[in-house]
């Protein structure tokens, strides 16, 4: 799980779409602050639209092993900004095969 999380999070702070989106599954569901997508297209162009600058900082506060190839994780994740505050959101993450199936974003 950290290894996809840390790759996640340097493609965002290169602003390199297409490695974040090779991170996700063909039928990922993809769910940030925007309208859901799906698939890795969805995801490229989600990243596309963020500002450079922005990066992520990930707190991994619960995971679970739901099966074999299955794993779920519960993070907080500040997003930074160049020229407005930091966002703190939580993420739930669902990797099935080693890549993310699921992505869901929420702000409390």
């Amino acid at each position: 799980m950290k290894e996809i999380l840390d790759q996640w999070a340097a493609g965002i702070a290169a602003h390199d779409s297409k490695a974040i989106a090779a991170l996700f599954t063909e039928d990922a569901i993809f769910q940030g602050l925007h309208p859901y997508g799906v698939g890795r297209a969805a995801v490229a162009a989600y990243y596309d639209s963020q500002p450079l600058g922005l990066t992520a900082k990930y707190d991994v506060l619960e995971t679970r092993q739901l099966a074999d190839n299955l794993e779920l994780a519960y993070l907080s994740v500040d997003f930074s900004f160049t020229d407005r505050p930091t966002i703190t959101v939580n993420l739930s993450v669902l990797l099935r095969d080693g890549l993310i199936a699921h992505y869901q974003v929420s702000r409390l």
